[in-house]
């Protein structure tokens, strides 16, 4: 396997224990939690005017960007918080899973996209289909960009 294929199955893996917790309501969310997703929904807007990913037609700068993006929201929001971002890959998400591991799985792609965005400057690019796995991963229908339907709180 792949650095890439670990990251977004890990990614996936804490992502989808978070969002079991909640379902099962062994996490409700208090009022910060709330407002946290809130505010990385309106700092994360892919601003893809409804498209659907992957955004081929766009820039490798404008795409690797929008992925980029969420690492920084996703740092000062578990700064904010005081929760801790932890390494997805090879690891298991904790249980009871929250805040923490959702914000650890997602982050995981935003890194991602850090890395990405290095690479980008000096002249390599990334392989294209791990690039729409990412946009996939945190946009459209069912993604990140959906996360506040996930939630019955």
């Amino acid at each position: 396997m792949d650095a890439f294929t670990a990251r977004l199955d890990g990614a996936w893996a804490w992502w989808s224990a978070a969002i079991e917790e909640s379902q099962e309501g062994r996490w409700v969310r208090d009022a910060v939690e709330r407002q946290v997703i809130a505010d990385i929904r309106a700092a994360t807007n892919a601003l893809h005017s409804g498209r659907l990913a992957p955004f081929t037609e766009d820039s490798w700068h404008v795409r690797i960007g929008r992925i980029s993006n969420w690492a920084g929201v996703l740092r000062l929001a578990a700064r904010a918080g005081g929760w801790e971002l932890r390494s997805v890959v090879g690891h298991r998400p904790t249980r009871p899973a929250g805040m923490a591991e959702l914000l650890s799985g997602i982050y995981a792609i935003g890194e991602q996209g850090e890395m990405w965005m290095k690479q980008l400057r000096m002249g390599r690019l990334p392989r294209e289909d791990e690039v729409s796995q990412a946009e996939s991963f945190l946009t459209g229908p069912g993604t990140v960009e959906d996360l506040e339907l996930f939630f019955y709180d």
